[in-house]
């Protein structure tokens, strides 16, 4: 059980190796210039002192901020939707169409037109986050609404739950596992969304700097935010498949 616990941070651990590896190669070795491939070494150092001078902290927590705040409300707009859709099956057969036109639709390149509708300010970064995160969350929170066993709701019956109770106690439990797969692939889209929003428009977040030292041409500082967005996405993962891992105890101790 405790190697269980610890497998995904081995796994993690392994993969940063080997990139970090191939990347000290590529970068010495192998004789690429500095100015296109920076060494494993300058890039950490460079984030470091970024992070000592308290350059980097502010552009940190305002795409931190942007992530969870679309996360938080794509999540619970995504779960609602989702219950919304399983308690009337007729709507949820009418709209099927236009859900599965919305989900394919590029929203990616939909975000200039973000900009422009909603303008340069955190409107525009926080809907195109919500509308990466939306999708994923309602797909899967209705798979994990749909699989719930009808005999659960004849048990609500005979112990008399009120509605509220009923979501609380059956319906949000048994959906939770379908839940966590839609926020762990929003949360990678929340990341993705926050930097392309902060690429597109505005003075702050790491999408933001990797511009800036694109153009001053700080090839180090660019790589520097590259790894540490990365690091964010497996921090993300990582924090979610821990608190499922609380919230579902009782799946994994049942060995399910």
């Amino acid at each position: 059980m405790m190697l269980a616990r610890f497998r995904p941070v081995f796994e993690y651990g392994l993969a940063l190796l080997l990139l970090t590896i191939a990347w000290w190669y590529a970068s010495g070795p192998m004789g690429i210039p500095k100015y296109l491939l920076p060494s494993p070494q300058s890039t950490v150092s460079t984030l470091w002192d970024s992070l000592v001078s308290g350059q980097l902290w502010p552009h940190l927590w305002f795409t931190l901020r942007n992530i969870f705040l679309g996360l938080a409300i794509g999540g619970v707009a995504g779960v609602a939707g989702a219950y919304l859709l399983y308690k009337m099956p007729r709507l949820s057969t009418y709209l099927d169409g236009p859900l599965v036109v919305f989900q394919t639709a590029p929203k990616i390149a939909l975000a200039p037109l973000f900009v422009v509708w909603f303008g340069l300010g955190l409107t525009a970064k926080i809907v195109l986050i919500v509308s990466l995160v939306f999708f994923p969350v309602l797909m899967g929170a209705l798979a994990g609404f749909r699989s719930i066993d009808s005999r659960m709701h004849d048990l609500a019956k005979l112990l008399k739950l009120s509605p509220l109770s009923l979501f609380w106690r059956i319906d949000l439990m048994a959906a939770l596992p379908g839940i966590f797969v839609g926020l762990k692939i929003g949360a990678v889209q929340a990341l993705v969304g926050a930097i392309l929003a902060e690429w597109i428009s505005g003075s702050d977040g790491l999408g933001y700097l990797m511009t800036f030292a694109s153009a001053t041409y700080k090839t180090s500082l660019l790589f520097g935010a590259v790894l540490l967005t990365s690091l964010l996405g497996i921090a993300l993962h990582g924090l979610l498949g821990a608190i499922e891992s609380r919230l579902l105890s009782w799946k994994v101790q049942d060995g399910r």
